[in-house]
Parts: C-alpha cells; sequence; structure tokens
C-alpha cells in the first residue's frame, strides 16, 4: 500500500519527505509526480513505508499537520484508474 500526500509545498524534495515520514518506521520508497512540460514539482507525493501500521501512524499523525507553510492532507492512496490515452468517455468501435 501506499500514502498519498498532497498540498506539499513546490520546493519539497524526497529527502525531505523521507525524513518526516521516517520518524512512524522504514520508509521504503518516496515518489514526487513533476509535471512533463516543466521539470516542476505538482504539489503531492507517494509514500511507501514497510509496514500497514507505520503507514496508519504517519496519516494519523500528519494529516491536517503544518509543514513548509502548508497544511498537509495525507490518507491511504486510491489505486490508479486505467485511463485511455485516447480522450473522449465513449469507446464504442
Amino acid at each position: 500500500m501506499s500514502i498519498y500526500v498532497g498540498n506539499l509545498s513546490y520546493e519539497v524534495n524526497k529527502e525531505d519527505l523521507n525524513e518526516v515520514f521516517a520518524e512512524y518506521g522504514t520508509v521504503k520508497r518516496v515518489h514526487i509526480p513533476t509535471d512533463r512540460e516543466t521539470g516542476r514539482v505538482r504539489g503531492f507525493a507517494f509514500v511507501e513505508m514497510e509496514s500497514e501500521d507505520n503507514e496508519d501512524k504517519a496519516i494519523e499523525a500528519l494529516d491536517g499537520a503544518e509543514w513548509m507553510d502548508r497544511t498537509l492532507k495525507v490518507n491511504k492512496a486510491k489505486p490508479r484508474e486505467n485511463r485511455s490515452s485516447f480522450g473522449g468517455g465513449n469507446n464504442r468501435y
């Protein structure tokens, strides 16, 4: 499972997130999506931790917390939607 971390500062980096979440257990992976055009951080990230128990502790402690002048939104990440690259909502042939 993975944790969604929203409303991040555009200045955030992997080391910053790793340091904050390491207080609640071992961090396996941090992924900070960037804009394809500009390379700029998009303001959210995903953090994977060693155990679900550690993830739950981090979510409970950090959701709504102030960090880097932002109020964090932290919750369980939802599975990624399967999206067609063709656009439109009607996929009839």
